[in-house]
C-alpha cells in the first residue's frame, strides 16, 4: 500500500509537471491541455486552476454513467493542476529551439512514465479516462471511437479558444500510447496473493490517460 500511494502521488505529480514542460517548449500540447490552455486565454485564470476545475466538471458526468470514482480519480483532480502551476511559475521562458524541442521531448517521456506510475498504482482512472470508459459502456462503442471523438472536439475547440497545437501534439499523440504501456510494466506492482502484477493482463483500455 505504501508503494502504491508513493507511486500514486508521485505519478500525479509528475503529470502535473510534464505537462508544463511541454507548455514551456511552446510546440502544442497534449489533446486535453490544448482546451485548458484556451479556457485559460480566455478567463484569465491560470491553466493549473482551468485543469482542476475541467476536471472536477468531468467527474460530474460520471454520475450519469454509474461510474464510481477512487482515491486516484479524486487526487488527479486535487494534484495535476497544482504540480502544473507550480513548475510553470519556477521555469524561465524558453525562446530558442535547442531548448524547446528538448523540453518537449522531455515533457513527452515524462508524461509516459507519470502514466505508467499511477496508473499502475490502481487506486481508479482519473476523470477523463473514466469518462470515456463509462461512454464505452453506456453505448458500445469502441474506446478508440469515443477517445477519437472526445479529442478531437477539445482540441478544435481549445484551438479556437487559442490553445496550442503544434508538431508536440501530433508527437505527442503518436508516442504516449507506446510509452505508457512500456511504463506501466516497468511501475507494476506486484499483486499480493499471487506473482502476479496489476497491469500484467490489464486491458488496453487503461491507458487511454489525457488529463
Amino acid at each position: 500500500m505504501a508503494r502504491r500511494l508513493i507511486q500514486l502521488y508521485g505519478g500525479l505529480a509528475l503529470y502535473g509537471a510534464s505537462s508544463a514542460l511541454l507548455v514551456k517548449a511552446g510546440l502544442g500540447l497534449e489533446p486535453w491541455n490544448v482546451l485548458h490552455q484556451g479556457l485559460a486565454e480566455l478567463t484569465g485564470l491560470s491553466m493549473g486552476v482551468v485543469l482542476t476545475i475541467v476536471g472536477a466538471a468531468v467527474l460530474l458526468l460520471w454520475v450519469p454513467l454509474r461510474q464510481r470514482p477512487g482515491l486516484g480519480t479524486v487526487s488527479n483532480v486535487l494534484v495535476i493542476g497544482a504540480a502544473m502551476d507550480a513548475t510553470l511559475s519556477a521555469l524561465p521562458d524558453a525562446h530558442a529551439l535547442t531548448v524547446r524541442i528538448p523540453l518537449l521531448l522531455a515533457g513527452i517521456v515524462l508524461n509516459g512514465a507519470a502514466t505508467g506510475l499511477y496508473i499502475a498504482a490502481d487506486f481508479g482512472p482519473g476523470p477523463r479516462d473514466g469518462l470515456m470508459t463509462g461512454l464505452h459502456r453506456r453505448t458500445g462503442r469502441s474506446i478508440r471511437l469515443i477517445r477519437t471523438a472526445v479529442e478531437l472536439t477539445v482540441v478544435a475547440t481549445g484551438f479556437a479558444l487559442g490553445g496550442t497545437v503544434g508538431v508536440g501534439t501530433v508527437l505527442y499523440a503518436l508516442s504516449i500510447g507506446p510509452l505508457a504501456q512500456l511504463f506501466l510494466r516497468l511501475f507494476a506492482v506486484p499483486s499480493a496473493s499471487a506473482g502476479s502484477t496489476v497491469v500484467a493482463t490489464g486491458s488496453p483500455e487503461r491507458v487511454i490517460l489525457r488529463r
